[in-house]
Protein backbone atom coordinates (compact mmCIF):
# COMPACT_ATOMS: atom_id res chain seq x y z
CA UNK A 1 0.00 0.00 0.00
CA UNK A 2 1.65 3.27 -1.02
CA UNK A 3 0.36 6.42 -1.98
CA UNK A 4 0.36 8.33 -5.77
CA UNK A 5 -0.15 12.09 -5.79
CA UNK A 6 -2.00 13.81 -9.02
CA UNK A 7 -0.67 16.94 -9.58
CA UNK A 8 -4.18 18.75 -8.20
CA UNK A 9 -4.27 16.61 -5.08
CA UNK A 10 -2.96 18.12 -1.55
CA UNK A 11 -0.93 16.06 0.35
CA UNK A 12 -0.84 16.18 4.53
CA UNK A 13 2.68 16.66 5.75
CA UNK A 14 3.47 15.67 9.52
CA UNK A 15 7.06 17.59 10.47
CA UNK A 16 7.69 16.13 13.75
CA UNK A 17 10.40 18.26 16.00
CA UNK A 18 9.62 21.19 14.26
CA UNK A 19 11.41 23.55 16.28
CA UNK A 20 14.69 22.66 15.46
CA UNK A 21 17.03 23.37 12.88
CA UNK A 22 15.46 21.28 10.09
CA UNK A 23 12.16 21.72 10.81
CA UNK A 24 12.42 25.47 11.16
CA UNK A 25 13.85 25.46 7.66
CA UNK A 26 11.13 23.67 6.65
CA UNK A 27 8.74 25.94 8.09
CA UNK A 28 10.50 28.82 5.96
CA UNK A 29 10.01 27.18 2.88
CA UNK A 30 6.28 26.07 3.60
CA UNK A 31 5.02 28.75 1.25
CA UNK A 32 6.95 27.71 -1.84
CA UNK A 33 5.20 24.31 -1.74
CA UNK A 34 1.39 25.17 -2.16
CA UNK A 35 0.56 22.00 -2.83
CA UNK A 36 1.29 20.58 0.61
CA UNK A 37 -0.48 20.73 4.08
CA UNK A 38 2.04 20.95 6.83
CA UNK A 39 0.97 19.91 10.47
CA UNK A 40 4.32 21.08 12.83
CA UNK A 41 4.71 19.23 16.35
CA UNK A 42 7.19 19.22 18.71
CA UNK A 43 7.26 17.48 22.59
CA UNK A 44 4.64 19.82 23.07
CA UNK A 45 2.01 18.94 20.60
CA UNK A 46 2.85 15.29 20.10
CA UNK A 47 4.74 13.07 22.46
CA UNK A 48 6.28 10.27 19.37
CA UNK A 49 7.89 8.28 22.30
CA UNK A 50 4.67 7.31 23.40
CA UNK A 51 2.78 5.01 21.26
CA UNK A 52 -0.77 5.60 21.66
CA UNK A 53 -0.42 9.31 21.49
CA UNK A 54 1.18 8.77 17.82
CA UNK A 55 -1.34 6.31 16.91
CA UNK A 56 -4.55 8.50 18.02
CA UNK A 57 -2.89 11.69 16.48
CA UNK A 58 -2.67 9.99 13.17
CA UNK A 59 -5.80 8.36 13.17
CA UNK A 60 -7.00 11.97 13.80
CA UNK A 61 -5.11 14.15 11.00
CA UNK A 62 -4.33 11.29 8.77
CA UNK A 63 -1.04 12.87 7.27
CA UNK A 64 0.07 10.74 3.69
CA UNK A 65 4.08 11.82 4.42
CA UNK A 66 5.86 12.09 7.84
CA UNK A 67 9.26 14.51 7.93
CA UNK A 68 10.57 13.21 11.46
CA UNK A 69 13.43 16.20 12.19
CA UNK A 70 13.16 15.33 15.68
CA UNK A 71 16.12 13.79 17.58
CA UNK A 72 18.46 13.84 20.50
CA UNK A 73 21.40 15.54 19.43
CA UNK A 74 23.56 16.39 22.63
CA UNK A 75 26.06 14.50 21.87
CA UNK A 76 28.43 14.53 24.82
CA UNK A 77 25.37 14.39 26.98
CA UNK A 78 24.05 10.81 25.66
CA UNK A 79 27.39 9.27 27.00
CA UNK A 80 25.79 9.52 30.17
CA UNK A 81 22.15 10.09 29.17
CA UNK A 82 21.98 6.80 26.85
CA UNK A 83 18.46 6.01 27.69
CA UNK A 84 17.05 9.02 26.64
CA UNK A 85 19.18 9.34 23.72
CA UNK A 86 17.40 5.78 22.38
CA UNK A 87 13.94 6.55 23.62
CA UNK A 88 13.86 9.58 21.19
CA UNK A 89 15.92 8.68 18.50
CA UNK A 90 15.32 4.97 18.31
CA UNK A 91 12.01 3.97 20.04
CA UNK A 92 9.96 7.32 18.82
CA UNK A 93 10.93 6.47 15.42
CA UNK A 94 9.78 2.93 15.71
CA UNK A 95 6.94 4.34 16.98
CA UNK A 96 6.33 6.97 13.42
CA UNK A 97 7.63 4.14 11.23
CA UNK A 98 4.51 1.57 12.48
CA UNK A 99 2.03 4.26 12.57
CA UNK A 100 2.72 5.22 8.97
CA UNK A 101 2.96 1.64 7.67
CA UNK A 102 -0.30 1.37 9.56
CA UNK A 103 -1.89 4.15 8.07
CA UNK A 104 -0.05 3.69 4.30
CA UNK A 105 2.16 6.93 4.88
CA UNK A 106 5.52 7.47 3.96
CA UNK A 107 8.00 8.38 6.73
CA UNK A 108 11.62 10.42 5.59
CA UNK A 109 13.92 9.76 8.89
CA UNK A 110 17.17 12.48 9.59
CA UNK A 111 20.10 10.41 10.30
CA UNK A 112 23.63 11.22 10.27
CA UNK A 113 27.22 10.74 9.48
CA UNK A 114 27.85 9.33 13.61
CA UNK A 115 26.48 5.79 12.32
CA UNK A 116 29.84 4.96 11.18
CA UNK A 117 33.52 4.95 12.67
CA UNK A 118 35.25 7.95 10.84
CA UNK A 119 38.08 5.47 9.57
CA UNK A 120 37.68 5.72 5.88
CA UNK A 121 39.64 7.35 3.58
CA UNK A 122 37.20 7.82 0.70
CA UNK A 123 33.44 9.21 1.13
CA UNK A 124 31.28 6.80 2.71
CA UNK A 125 28.47 5.14 0.66
CA UNK A 126 25.44 3.93 1.87
CA UNK A 127 25.81 0.77 1.74
CA UNK A 128 29.51 1.08 3.51
CA UNK A 129 29.57 -0.88 6.93
CA UNK A 130 28.39 0.90 10.11
CA UNK A 131 30.22 1.25 13.25
CA UNK A 132 28.95 4.05 15.94
CA UNK A 133 31.69 4.80 18.31
CA UNK A 134 29.36 6.66 20.34
CA UNK A 135 26.06 6.98 22.48
CA UNK A 136 24.83 8.86 19.98
CA UNK A 137 25.77 7.37 16.76
CA UNK A 138 24.53 3.65 18.05
CA UNK A 139 20.87 5.41 19.20
CA UNK A 140 20.85 6.98 15.37
CA UNK A 141 21.86 3.61 13.92
CA UNK A 142 18.72 1.88 15.77
CA UNK A 143 16.19 4.82 14.47
CA UNK A 144 17.20 3.74 10.95
CA UNK A 145 17.21 -0.02 11.72
CA UNK A 146 13.63 0.56 13.19
CA UNK A 147 12.40 2.82 9.51
CA UNK A 148 14.05 -0.56 8.04
CA UNK A 149 12.43 -3.17 10.02
CA UNK A 150 8.41 -1.17 10.46
CA UNK A 151 8.29 1.08 7.49
CA UNK A 152 6.45 -0.10 4.23
CA UNK A 153 7.11 3.39 2.96
CA UNK A 154 10.44 5.76 3.75
CA UNK A 155 13.70 7.41 3.10
CA UNK A 156 16.36 7.32 5.58
CA UNK A 157 18.26 10.49 4.68
CA UNK A 158 22.06 10.34 6.62
CA UNK A 159 23.21 14.00 6.70
CA UNK A 160 26.94 15.77 8.94
CA UNK A 161 27.58 19.16 10.49
CA UNK A 162 24.28 20.51 9.99
CA UNK A 163 23.57 24.43 10.70
CA UNK A 164 21.13 26.78 9.92
CA UNK A 165 19.77 30.79 10.90
CA UNK A 166 17.98 29.01 13.42
CA UNK A 167 19.11 27.34 16.85
CA UNK A 168 22.55 27.04 18.54
CA UNK A 169 25.08 25.74 15.69
CA UNK A 170 28.88 25.78 14.97
CA UNK A 171 28.24 29.20 12.80
CA UNK A 172 26.95 30.91 15.87
CA UNK A 173 29.10 29.77 18.53
CA UNK A 174 32.38 30.94 16.21
CA UNK A 175 30.97 34.01 15.84
CA UNK A 176 30.08 34.76 19.19
CA UNK A 177 33.44 33.45 20.28
CA UNK A 178 35.10 34.84 17.56
CA UNK A 179 33.86 38.53 18.75
CA UNK A 180 34.66 38.00 22.41
CA UNK A 181 38.21 36.18 22.37
CA UNK A 182 41.45 36.71 20.74
CA UNK A 183 42.05 33.03 19.55
CA UNK A 184 39.84 30.52 18.83
CA UNK A 185 41.67 26.96 18.70
CA UNK A 186 39.71 24.73 16.48
CA UNK A 187 40.41 20.53 15.30
CA UNK A 188 41.91 20.01 11.98
CA UNK A 189 42.16 16.50 12.27
CA UNK A 190 38.30 15.65 12.30
CA UNK A 191 37.49 16.00 8.14
CA UNK A 192 33.68 16.17 6.98
CA UNK A 193 31.29 18.55 5.30
CA UNK A 194 29.15 21.47 6.68
CA UNK A 195 25.42 21.11 5.74
CA UNK A 196 23.12 24.09 5.51
CA UNK A 197 19.70 22.51 6.80
CA UNK A 198 17.67 25.10 4.50
CA UNK A 199 19.46 23.10 1.95
CA UNK A 200 18.67 19.78 3.23
CA UNK A 201 14.80 20.76 3.48
CA UNK A 202 14.45 22.12 -0.01
CA UNK A 203 16.11 18.75 -1.23
CA UNK A 204 13.42 16.61 0.92
CA UNK A 205 10.25 18.67 0.16
CA UNK A 206 11.42 18.47 -3.73
CA UNK A 207 11.76 14.64 -3.54
CA UNK A 208 8.73 13.95 -2.15
CA UNK A 209 6.33 13.50 -4.96
CA UNK A 210 8.60 11.20 -6.49
CA UNK A 211 9.73 8.94 -3.31
CA UNK A 212 6.04 8.59 -2.22
CA UNK A 213 5.18 6.32 -4.98
CA UNK A 214 7.85 3.75 -4.24
CA UNK A 215 7.98 1.01 -1.86
CA UNK A 216 10.51 -0.04 0.63
CA UNK A 217 12.85 1.80 2.38
CA UNK A 218 15.36 3.85 0.51
CA UNK A 219 18.41 4.97 2.38
CA UNK A 220 20.37 8.18 0.41
CA UNK A 221 23.53 10.46 1.79
CA UNK A 222 23.16 14.45 1.62
CA UNK A 223 25.36 16.81 2.77
CA UNK A 224 26.72 20.21 0.71
CA UNK A 225 29.35 19.48 -1.76
CA UNK A 226 33.04 19.54 -0.55
CA UNK A 227 35.29 18.46 2.10
CA UNK A 228 37.03 20.48 5.09
CA UNK A 229 37.88 19.98 8.98
CA UNK A 230 36.38 21.63 11.76
CA UNK A 231 39.06 24.29 11.19
CA UNK A 232 38.34 25.10 7.86
CA UNK A 233 34.94 25.66 8.46
CA UNK A 234 35.49 28.20 11.50
CA UNK A 235 38.60 30.19 9.53
CA UNK A 236 36.18 30.36 6.70
CA UNK A 237 33.17 31.96 9.23
CA UNK A 238 35.72 34.37 10.70
CA UNK A 239 37.35 35.84 7.65
CA UNK A 240 34.15 35.76 5.86
CA UNK A 241 32.84 37.67 8.85
CA UNK A 242 35.80 39.75 9.08
CA UNK A 243 36.57 39.03 12.61
CA UNK A 244 39.56 40.10 14.46
CA UNK A 245 40.46 36.97 16.14
CA UNK A 246 43.08 34.32 15.10
CA UNK A 247 41.80 30.78 14.81
CA UNK A 248 44.43 28.20 15.16
CA UNK A 249 44.46 24.49 14.36
CA UNK A 250 44.81 21.77 17.11
CA UNK A 251 44.45 17.99 17.58
CA UNK A 252 41.55 16.27 18.45
CA UNK A 253 43.79 14.39 21.53
CA UNK A 254 44.19 18.43 22.58
CA UNK A 255 40.77 18.78 22.63
CA UNK A 256 38.94 15.68 24.21
CA UNK A 257 35.09 15.34 24.62
CA UNK A 258 32.81 12.54 26.04
CA UNK A 259 31.44 11.19 23.28
CA UNK A 260 34.53 10.41 20.54
CA UNK A 261 33.69 12.26 16.97
CA UNK A 262 34.04 10.28 13.04
CA UNK A 263 37.67 11.78 12.25
CA UNK A 264 36.30 11.28 8.44
CA UNK A 265 32.75 11.06 7.76
CA UNK A 266 32.19 12.85 4.51
CA UNK A 267 29.56 11.08 2.49
CA UNK A 268 29.36 10.47 -0.85
CA UNK A 269 25.98 11.56 -1.97
CA UNK A 270 25.86 10.60 -5.59
CA UNK A 271 22.51 8.12 -5.02
CA UNK A 272 20.98 11.17 -3.96
CA UNK A 273 21.81 13.21 -7.08
CA UNK A 274 21.52 10.55 -9.63
CA UNK A 275 17.83 9.30 -8.62
CA UNK A 276 16.40 12.67 -8.10
CA UNK A 277 18.19 14.76 -10.55
CA UNK A 278 19.52 17.33 -8.20
CA UNK A 279 22.52 19.67 -7.93
CA UNK A 280 23.83 20.40 -4.72
CA UNK A 281 25.34 23.91 -3.26
CA UNK A 282 29.07 23.95 -2.65
CA UNK A 283 29.22 24.25 1.57
CA UNK A 284 30.85 27.55 1.03
CA UNK A 285 28.15 28.90 -0.71
CA UNK A 286 25.89 27.71 1.76
CA UNK A 287 27.68 29.13 4.64
CA UNK A 288 27.58 32.67 2.83
CA UNK A 289 23.89 32.58 2.59
CA UNK A 290 23.31 31.48 5.61
CA UNK A 291 25.69 33.86 7.20
CA UNK A 292 24.22 37.11 5.13
CA UNK A 293 20.84 35.99 6.96
CA UNK A 294 21.82 36.25 10.57
CA UNK A 295 23.40 39.22 9.29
Amino acid sequence: MHLVISQNAHVRILVTGSNGQLGNEIQQLANDYKFYIFDYTDIEELDISNSQHVDAYFDATKPQVIINCAAYTAVDKAETDETVAYLVNAKATENLARSASRTGAMIVHVSTDYVFDGRAYIPYNESDLTNPQSAYGRSKLAGEEAVMQNATNGIIIRTSWLYSAFGNNFIKTMIRYGKERQELKVVFDQIGTPTYAKDLAKVILDIIPKAITNSGVNLYHYSNEGVASWYDFAKFIINFCSIDCDVKPILTKDYPLPAPRPFYSVLNKSKIKETFNIEIPYWTSSVIACIKRLQ
